[in-house]
């Protein structure tokens, strides 16, 4: 609680403190937020305006690229400000806005990769049933739920982190505040907290790993009985979102599931998960498939024969 601390901002030490690698960190995560945020918003508003990308799994896709985009904006524009200033300094309630945003979109992601998974399932396993079980009104009461839990989620990670005192050293050696470099920093033993704070980031980031893989085991398995055709479609699309599952758990699981301490390649991880997967899902999901670069094809096609009749 602010309160009880006397601490009113804090000091990022960031990716690096060499002012020619600062310039190359500004160009990197330029162009890397750039990519992620035209692409997410390009598969955004295909979804949005195709009527060919109606299903269940472009619908939650749909919101896969929403959380993607609000969750690499809560770290890269900070990252962009501080890549080209001399004292990266953030305040306290600057601090704990982006732990919450990065908690709050990064679970929103956990539940829809969870949520693509279950339709690939039910799609795969019990086609028959598909339509009756991953209704629209099925699909709106998901997502629902799945803004509610990460709405807790986030809430309880940002509860935790105000009840610790700030009183001394205020230098985080991290590009943003997050959990683990913030519980270094406290004037207070941290070992239940952190229990706590595993028990939450990490126990949501590990099963919603192990659900997820148990699920595409399960569908893997079940394609035995399908022809070659429909197994390729299938295979194509499950390969896709195994990508995406293992370049976003791996680093997640890595960094919330350990005791308190930091290790020299935390940064490259966490860089990893928060700027680096959301701009390589929209070219996982668009290269990989075929309805979705249709669609953008028909739509920019559409586009542009408007605009010539203008």
């Amino acid at each position: 609680m602010k309160q009880n601390n006397s601490v009113n901002e804090f000091i990022l030490l960031g990716l690096t403190q060499d002012p020619t690698k600062q310039q190359m960190v500004f160009i990197i995560i330029f162009i890397f937020y750039v990519g992620t945020a035209v692409g997410n918003l390009l598969i955004i508003v295909t979804i949005k305006c195709s009527q060919t990308l109606g299903s269940p799994m472009y619908f939650f896709l749909f919101y896969l690229s929403l959380a993607d985009s609000c969750f690499s904006t809560s770290i890269a524009p900070r990252l962009f400000v501080d890549a080209l200033a001399t004292k990266k300094v953030i305040s306290y309630n600057e601090c704990m806005t982006q732990v919450f945003a990065l908690h709050l979109f990064g679970a929103m992601e956990i539940f829809v990769l969870v949520l693509m998974a279950v339709d690939r399932y039910v799609a795969i396993c019990k086609p028959l049933r598909y339509p009756t079980i991953m209704s629209q009104q099925v699909c709106n009461v998901l997502i629902i739920l799945s803004w509610i839990g990460s709405f807790i989620h986030s809430t309880t990670q940002i509860i935790l982190v105000l009840r610790l005192p700030f009183c001394g050293p205020n230098l985080i050696d991290h590009y943003c505040c997050d959990l683990q470099p913030l519980l270094k920093l406290a004037c207070m033993d941290t070992y239940v907290i952190n229990l706590l704070f595993v028990s939450n980031s990490g126990a949501l980031c590990t099963s919603g790993f192990v659900i997820l893989m148990t699920s595409y085991t399960v569908i893997l398995h079940s394609l035995r009985k399908h022809n070659a055709e429909a197994r390729r479609k299938a295979l194509s699309t499950c390969t896709s979102h195994i990508i995406v599952v293992i370049l976003f758990f791996g680093p997640c699981i890595f960094i919330y599931t350990r005791p308190p301490t930091t290790l020299p390649i935390d940064k490259m991880v966490a860089v990893f998960y928060t700027i680096g997967t959301p701009f390589l899902n929209p070219l996982i999901y668009t290269l990989r498939n075929a309805e979705v670069k249709n669609a953008i094809k028909k739509l920019w096609h559409t586009k542009i024969t408007e605009e010539s009749k203008r």
